[in-house]
């Protein structure tokens, strides 16, 4: 027998249901971010020399690394915890990785879907993300890193030494060994964990917080922690047998210094200068950036230049007094005020290749002026001409002579132009003004000629003859 259907709710009921539950479901929408209606972040930021690097969209703020290298079978296993803000609402957004595969990605403790093509890792996060969300990214991957060839022939990226591995990055390698937004413009703090085999140490940037012994003794974790931005590309992580020496300068900043065993005899003596130059450039360039300082002396051959990582640059096999002071000078010119870009690498170099020749002028070397000339007597057709230093013609030329040597000699020009005083109070200036920032070189020419006005018309010269010129600039007055 058939039941006879239930009378209908009152009338009454409907109203009052829909509007809860349309209430109900709006609040869980909002709770979520599902309201928000977003587009995909760049795929790269447009940089002159290396258009996909970095990522449009969100700034990074922070990067959790929690590494694992064994360098007997050369595999690597990490975790990256990323904590960004969203710069617009995004639906995707990229991260750079070369290599490693990928083993799974959580965005705001939620499952994300992503994909791989070449170095770049897109990824959709469950719900879309609003502008000035804060969130977090969780990648997890694996494998054996990549050393990677730059356009001009040098190695970067993961390479593997006669007892462990080194990480260099710049302009590009960083993106070997964790992924991450690899664009100079987008610096951040760091935490890095690196568990290595017992007898092997991991050193890095920033500050030693802890060295724990796992349960059985196989294996330490290095526990390092950078509390001022960083760029991705003077990141370093540097794995093998190292003797540790740590002292402070004369004006009280920690030194940290690792030396592999076989380069430690012949870099005694610079390491010893160590603290000496740092307090001089202190002196000169304005208070020291970062919390520590020191070096990273690896064997002889493991790379194939130094490198100013920051706290404590790299060096391949003992190095040279002159090189010492042009990497700790990077950690004011490069390291603290950042490139906008690869075009403004000059900003770097010139500056830590002039500090060489004041170093040199202040301790009973050359002047600077002598260095200056010796410069400028290369031929016109030497390298040193090849390109104003302010545009190199392609990502192979970055690392030129002009970008180091005519640098340099913008910068001597700009001291003859304005003289000393205003000259070494700009040094220090800039340096402080833009400290934790990123620049390009028209913000400097404005902040020489806003510091200099009187001089305005004069510098406009030596950019134009110096900075932009192409060949080589007539010989400068001396009268």
């Amino acid at each position: 027998m058939r039941r006879r259907p239930r009378p209908l709710a009152r009338p009454l009921a409907r109203p009052l249901a829909r509007p809860l539950a349309l209430l109900v479901a709006l609040l869980s929408v909002a709770a979520c971010g599902g309201g928000v209606h977003g587009s995909p972040g760049a795929s790269g930021l447009r940089d002159p020399y290396f258009p996909k690097l970095g990522n449009g969209g969100y700034d990074v703020t922070h990067y959790s690394l929690n590494l694992a290298y064994d360098p007997d079978s050369h595999r690597l296993t990490g975790t990256a915890t990323l904590t960004a803000t969203a710069r617009q609402d995004l639906s995707a957004f990229n991260l750079d990785l070369r290599g490693l595969t990928v083993g799974g990605v959580t965005v705001d403790r939620k499952r994300a879907r992503s994909q791989r093509a070449g170095s770049e890792l897109t990824i959709r996060p469950f719900d879309e993300l609003p502008a000035g969300h804060t969130f977090r990214t969780v990648v997890r991957y694996s494998g054996e890193p990549v050393t990677i060839t730059d356009p001009d022939g040098s190695e970067e990226g993961w390479l593997r030494t006669g007892d462990g591995a080194l990480g260099l990055g710049e302009p590009t390698g960083s993106m070997a060994w964790f992924p991450g937004n690899h664009h100079p413009s987008d610096k951040a703090t760091y935490t890095l964990a690196i568990s290595v085999p017992a007898g092997v140490r991991a050193v890095s940037n920033g500050e030693l917080r802890s060295a724990k012994r796992s349960a059985f003794g196989r294996s330490t974790t290095y526990v390092w922690r950078v509390t001022r931005p960083m760029a991705s590309y003077v990141a370093t992580v540097a794995i093998g047998d190292f003797r540790i020496r740590t002292s402070r300068t004369p004006d009280g900043i920690p030194v940290y210094t690792a030396v592999d065993p076989r380069e430690e005899k012949a870099s005694a003596k610079v390491l010893a200068r160590l603290p000496e130059v740092v307090d001089w450039e202190t002196a000169t360039f304005g208070p020291y950036p970062f919390s520590s300082t020191g070096a990273i002396v690896d064997r002889d051959g493991d790379a194939g230049y130094a490198l100013e990582t920051q706290n404590r640059p790299v060096f391949p096999g003992a190095p040279r007094l002159g090189t010492l002071v042009h990497e700790l000078a990077h950690q004011w010119y490069g390291d603290s005020v950042t490139p906008k870009s690869w075009r403004d690498m000059w900003l770097n170099e010139g500056f830590a290749t002039y500090a060489e020749w004041l170093w040199e002028e202040r301790h009973g070397g050359d002047t600077a002026q002598r260095s200056f000339d010796d410069a400028y007597d290369h031929d016109a057709g030497s390298a040193v001409w090849a390109f104003p230093p302010a545009d190199p013609p392609g990502a192979a030329h970055i690392s030129d002579a002009p970008v180091y040597g005519r640098g340099a000699m913008v910068l001597h020009r700009v001291r003859e132009t304005v003289g000393d005083p205003a000259f070494f109070a700009l040094l220090k200036g800039w340096a402080t003004d833009h400290r934790y920032g990123n620049v390009d070189t028209h913000d400097f020419t404005s902040y020489v000629e806003r510091e200099n006005p009187a001089e305005k018309k004069a510098l406009a010269e030596v950019w134009k003859d110096w900075l932009y010129g192409k060949g080589k600039p007539d010989e400068p007055d001396k009268s």
